[in-house]
Formats: C-alpha cells, structure tokens, sequence
C-alpha cells in the first residue's frame, strides 16, 4: 500500500507557526515522524532534525543555558525534536529558543502525553499549539483507496488494525508479526523507561483482563483481586496506560437518575490490531466468538479519530441501568445526547432503551452496523 495522507497533513500550515512550539502527541508507530519529516522537507530550507534519544540534544535542551541553546541552533528555520519526552525539563528549553527567536517555528513529538505535557505545559503556556495523532483512520484510507477498499478489506481491520505498518504489510504473517513486536517492544516502553516500573508482565495481564472485557464495566476491586495487586496500584497503572495511548476510558453517563448506573468505567484499546496482539488471537472472523468486542472497539475508536479530526467537541459516555437497559456511545454536545449502539448483525433487532427516551426526550439514538457506518465514522 502506498503512502496514505494523513488529515493532518492539511492542517500543518495552522499549527506549526512562528512564535509556537508545535506539539504532536499520538501512540508509537502511528507515523508521527514519518508525517512530520515528510512535511519538513516540504516546506524548509534550512532545519534541523534530532531526537530526545541524542545525548548531546538531551543535555543541550535541557541546560537552561541561553546561549549554549541559540547558539547550537543559529542559522535554523525550522527544527524538529522527535522523542522529545525523553529530554529533561524540556518545556524550559524551548521556551527560551521560541522567546528569543520570533521566526523560528519549532516541532516536536512525542508518545507519552504524562511525561511531555508535564514538562511543556507551565513553561510553553500561550506558546504551544497541539495535536493528537492516531492509528490511521478509516477516512484517510477512504481518500486513499476509496469506500470499496474498505468494504474489501473491512474484517482485516477488525483483526489487524489501521497502524500504517499492518496496513503496508504484504501477507497475514507480516501484520501478525509487527503487532507482536509492537507488542513485546513499543506498547509499554515510556511507561518502563519513565516510571521505572520492573515488572511488565503486570501491565500485560492488566491489559489481557481489560480485553475481554470491551463494552463491559470494569471493576477495579475484581482487577486488583485477580491481579494480586493493591487497588491504588491498578488505578495507576490504568493511569498510565492511558497517558500512553494504549487504552481509553469512558465513564458512566448518568442525570441522577435512580436506576442509572453512575460510577463505572468502560475502556477501549486505541487500535484493534494491539488489542488482538495482546490476547495473542489473530483468528479470522468467522473463527470468533468476540466479534462484538471487536466491532464495538473499531466504531467507539474511530469515532474518536473523527471527532479529533473535524472537531466535533464532545464528552462521550456510556450509559446503563440496573435492570441492564444500555447504550454504548453517549455524546453530549452542547446540552443535547446523542446515543449509538454498535451491532456487527445489522438485522439484529436494535432500538433505544424506552427509560432513556422519556427521560432524555430531546435525545437522537442510531444503531451503528457495518451496513451505516460510514457517516458514523467518516
């Protein structure tokens, strides 16, 4: 497959300006840097491209030394710091090239969103524009490849996700391998390498458990139980694996009424591919007894990437009652709901709960299948 562009790239021009630092966060290998070089060298004649993994950058960047800082990057329209989440203190760097260099525009990415917007977020305040990159969408690959590619290739999507690298993949065998190498070498390494944690089979398991669990409410005491470890612990670690784009969470919608539930959490893998990696189930669809979970997860994630994408501002829920009456998607756009369900079986029989329409009366309800979902999603 050839190169897909990506939405962003329409988008650049309007964020990366002088006078801001560009800020792109997304997972790893989703082509953050792949997309950014390709714009760089586009649009500069004279830049600089480093990473946080240079030692001489890291310790340049992270000096607080003004002019050891504009002196290294004199001459530079442009500059591009991947990995930046690994440069100590480096909000403070960048604020003194942007402050003292009013037409540089300046780039940076990175795949912990814990450790670099804690590090840019005092010090680049009113100086930053930001951006969040994902797995690639079905709508990039639409204005690739057209509907009927994705009509085509529908359940490899469900099965090996839309990371860039299982799209251009030649066979079965290849996607099956870079996800089990995205898995045993990129999922969890900003968590290992930041928070010092020894044990990364923990996080695995903590994973697998939530895998099974997609379109369920999570019990953190269950989890904790199961995985022998303390509550605070787990709620960390949940945490974490959020602020490393591996997984989303959803809480409860709910308006105070009594047999609403209001204090649960669902939660979603960024990537379908990752999530089928992690329970090590690879198996065609037909071959599944979780091809709910596995629709449900590719409608909610790339709903995300849509409303990222066109800015469709909402807070998004679930909701659910007692007596088990639930919607999957819940949107609160500006006071009004809109409520999804996702149905892999279009004949199945799919309506809104009658609770949730008397008591939500202004609500919209659309069940989301694989015969519809292109409005949903594109």
């Amino acid at each position: 497959m050839n190169w897909i562009n990506r939405n962003i790239e329409n988008l650049l021009d309007d964020y990366i300006v002088p006078g801001k630092v560009f800020l792109l966060y997304g997972p790893r290998r989703v082509g953050k840097t792949a997309v950014l070089h390709k714009y760089i060298q586009e649009h500069f004649r004279n830049y600089f491209i480093g990473s946080g993994d240079d030692i001489q950058i890291r310790r340049i960047l992270s000096s607080e030394d003004l002019i050891q800082i504009t002196n290294s990057f004199h001459g530079y329209n442009g500059i591009f710091i991947d990995e930046a989440q690994r440069i100590p203190n480096i909000g403070w760097g960048l604020k003194l090239l942007v402050d003292n260099n009013p037409n540089l525009k300046i780039i940076v990415s990175g795949s912990s969103s814990f450790k670099l917007s804690k590090d840019t977020g005092e010090p680049l305040t009113g100086r930053s524009n930001t951006f969040k990159l994902f797995p690639v969408s079905i709508s990039e690959i639409i204005k690739t490849h057209g509907r009927m590619h994705v009509i085509q290739n529908l359940n490899d999507f469900l099965i090996y996700g839309t990371y860039p690298e299982t799209l251009s993949a030649l066979n079965y065998n290849s996607k099956k391998r870079y996800l089990i190498t995205l898995r045993n070498s990129y999922l969890f390494k900003d968590i290992l390498e930041l928070e010092n944690i020894k044990n990364p089979d923990k996080l695995h398991d903590l994973l697998q458990m939530l895998a099974f669990q997609i379109g369920q409410e999570v019990s953190i005491n269950e989890l904790s139980i199961s995985l022998k470890m303390a509550k605070q612990t787990v709620e960390h670690y949940l945490d974490l694996l959020q602020k490393s784009f591996i997984i989303i969470k959803v809480r409860a919608y709910s308006n105070n009424l009594r047999k609403e539930i209001s204090k649960s959490h669902r939660y979603y893998f960024y990537d379908n591919g990752v999530r089928n990696a992690i329970i090590n189930n690879f198996n065609p669809i037909l071959q599944r007894n979780d091809i709910g979970m596995l629709w449900e997860n590719f409608c909610f994630i790339e709903r995300i990437k849509k409303q990222n994408y066109i800015d469709i501002f909402s807070k998004n829920y679930f909701w659910r009652t007692y007596d088990r009456q639930e919607i999957d998607l819940i949107e609160d756009r500006n006071g009004v709901l809109y409520g999804y369900e996702f149905k892999w079986n279009p004949r199945k029989i799919c309506k809104v709960p009658k609770i949730f329409k008397e008591t939500y009366p202004n609500s919209e309800f659309q069940c989301v299948t694989p015969d519809n979902f292109w409005e949903f999603v594109v």
